[in-house]
């Protein structure tokens, strides 16, 4: 099932329904709707979570202990930092600089950029070079591009240089803004280059934008001015080569990053190359990158994780006896959710829903949490099959056993259920996928969607803005026909009761 977002100006609209929803306690619904197969759990927003310090400093961890708990970015942290310094207690550049990288990790930009900017405003710290480059990524990120242009434009000489002007130029990656970044390309290329760095950034620019020919041109100007690529700029170049199916381009590049000792060729870097080559149909080649892949990955710290991927790559394949071997290798040591939620998902692709079923119930015996997004591919599967009584059977079974039923298990069932003609079980499950708290980014665009929907079932509305809007959720691949035929035909019957 696709999930979409929206455009900035129906996310408002959706944003004010959610509002309005939330805050109606009267209800069109037909007293006799099922009941939904289960009750709102009490969760906390995952925002809120706490995470960890990783300075080992005890003043400084009690500060972060203080600051961590406003999670509402709404919410200044100044008044935090202030009341620190009234009590007489002490303020590090390196420990503030330790909370901001912590701070960034959980996407709280406005705590961290409240953070720089007070160290500076407050004259406690000096800022330095890195201080501004780190300031610019944050203004980007909470009030965007003009912002930081104006940002860029008023600092003092003294801090610009090569670190800010790279700072800008991956913002300008970020926004595929291809003038503004050759633009800086060019005063880079005034001051002197002898790193790939800007190479590299300018290079992903036109990558994302199918722009193979300047692509190649910046190529071949590293060549010529001598600049030496690393594992990055040659794993662009074998995407490039990729993308234009251009097979001796990759095997070429092969051959000197594997004769380059000045090239990392790790597990990422053979996965990409692995990638590259499956990707024009040179299946050998892919097979023998993934066994070098593995065994670098054997004596790897990140061991499990790029296991884990092989695993997956084996299954894209449909490599069946590939997937099982990899994950007797996984066993031998301890296997997390992640691990048993990548193998269900990748049995599933080979329509191994036996086996699937077996990885599910050796997981349930293991004491770790039960956490409903290892078996979400499970659930989606049944109900795409019809089998919506296993469905709902994992998901009783799951909510007995403490877990608590994620944004998808929702959507999924509420699907089964329309597409199985039990439109007010449908219409529960859709109030279970609004209520929910924890969603991923993509998701947060349909829930909102559903919210919608929701509205003109509470409220009720025009027609033909409801057909409208139903057939956009069609078009984008959030319902199918015969799912926004029955909520439509549910609507009609309660506008015309109104």
């Amino acid at each position: 099932m696709r999930l979409f977002h929206l455009t900035s100006r129906t996310q408002g609209v959706c944003r004010n329904a959610l509002k309005n929803f939330f805050s109606s306690s009267s209800s069109k619904l037909p007293t006799q709707a099922a009941p939904s197969l289960i009750t709102e759990r009490n969760n906390k927003n995952s925002s809120s979570r706490s995470p960890s310090f990783p300075n080992k400093n005890a003043p400084m961890l009690s500060l972060y202990r203080r600051i961590s708990p406003v999670g509402d970015p709404d919410i200044s942290i100044v008044p935090v930092l202030d009341q620190w310094v009234r009590e007489g207690r002490k303020v590090d550049q390196d420990s503030l600089n330790n909370i901001i990288k912590s701070l960034k990790k959980y996407n709280r930009f406005k705590h961290a950029l409240e953070i720089s900017e007070w160290m500076t405003d407050k004259r406690y710290i000096p800022p330095t070079k890195g201080d501004i480059m780190s300031r610019l990524h944050l203004i980007y990120k909470v009030h965007g591009l003009q912002k930081a242009e104006e940002f860029y434009n008023n600092i003092s000489q003294i801090f610009k240089g090569f670190q800010v002007d790279i700072a800008l130029l991956n913002i300008y990656s970020q926004e595929k803004s291809i003038d503004k970044a050759e633009t800086i390309m060019h005063k880079l290329r005034d001051i002197g280059l002898t790193t790939p760095l800007p190479y590299n950034i300018l290079s992903r620019i036109y990558y994302s934008v199918k722009n193979y020919k300047k692509m190649d041109a910046l190529f071949q100007e590293m060549e010529t001015k001598g600049i030496h690529g690393d594992k990055y700029s040659y794993a662009l170049r074998l995407n490039f080569y990729a993308s234009t199916r251009n097979t001796e381009g990759l095997n070429k590049t092969m051959e000197i990053m594997e004769a380059n000792p000045n090239v990392d060729m790790d597990c990422d870097t053979y996965i990409i190359a692995t990638n590259a080559f499956l990707k024009v149909g040179l299946v050998e080649k892919g097979f023998e990158l993934l066994k070098q892949v593995e065994k670098l990955a054997i004596g790897n710290k990140d061991k499990y994780k790029t296991l884990n991927t092989v695993l997956k790559m084996y299954a894209e394949l449909g490599e069946k006896d590939e997937v099982y071997r990899i994950w007797n290798i996984l066993k031998k040591e301890t296997i997390y959710n992640t691990g048993y939620r990548n193998m269900i998902r990748s049995l599933l692709k080979s329509d191994d829903i036996e086996g699937a079923e077996v990885i599910c119930k050796e997981w349930e015996t293991r004491d770790l949490s039960y956490d409903f997004r290892v078996i979400d591919d499970l659930i989606d599967c049944y109900v795409k099959k019809g089998d919506l009584g296993k469905a709902e059977d994992v998901i009783k079974c799951g909510i007995e056993k403490g877990g608590t039923p994620t944004f998808r298990t929702w959507f999924c069932l509420m699907i089964g259920y329309f597409e199985g003609n039990r439109v007010l079980e449908g219409v529960e499950a859709m109030k279970n996928a609004t209520r929910c708290f924890r969603v991923l980014q993509y998701e947060e665009g349909v829930k909102n969607k559903l919210v919608i929907v929701l509205e003109y079932l509470e409220r009720g509305g025009k027609l033909e803005d409801v057909e409208g809007f139903m057939n956009l959720l069609e078009v984008e691949g959030v319902f199918s026909s015969i799912v926004c035929g029955r909520l439509l035909d549910l609507i009609k019957n309660e506008t015309s009761k109104c």
